[in-house]
């Protein structure tokens, strides 16, 4: 048998992943890398760092339906290095992890989505849309 929570707890827990993103002095940040995930949020990135953005603080609004979005992302204007946008991070204000997301370009699917995967040192790096999904059940 499996484990079926309500929308109301789906959002909650939703809200409490994302709410960490706040905790620390200042506003989390989102970096993009390139190549795949690692195994978790907990370990060493892997990859090209590809750009780094400062999320608002804070980070998101209230989830409804489990799904949390993210308020506004200014946009890197100076992409560090060349290459394919693979995966996410983002920490909170302090460095800590919180979670990994996979990239795609605009109306890929991906929990983050970028104006352009592939990126090229010094130019744009632009989210489109950035949502943390806790599963239906």
């Amino acid at each position: 048998m499996a484990v079926r929570i309500s929308n109301a707890a789906r959002s909650a827990a939703a809200d409490a992943i994302v709410d960490l993103i706040d905790a620390g002095p200042a506003a989390g940040t989102l970096k993009v890398y390139t190549g795949s995930q690692p195994a978790g949020a907990g370990t060493a990135p892997t990859g090209t760092l590809l750009g780094t953005l400062t999320m608002s603080d804070p980070a998101f609004g209230n989830a409804a339906n489990g799904v949390a979005t993210a308020a506004p992302i200014t946009g890197d204007s100076s992409v560090d290095a060349t290459g394919t946008a693979g995966w996410a991070r983002i920490a909170d204000s302090t460095g800590t992890a919180i979670i990994d997301l996979s990239v795609t370009v605009s109306g890929g699917g991906g929990d983050l989505q970028l104006d352009s995967v592939n990126l090229v040192a010094g130019g744009q790096l632009n989210v489109t849309s950035l949502t943390v999904t806790m599963p239906a059940g």
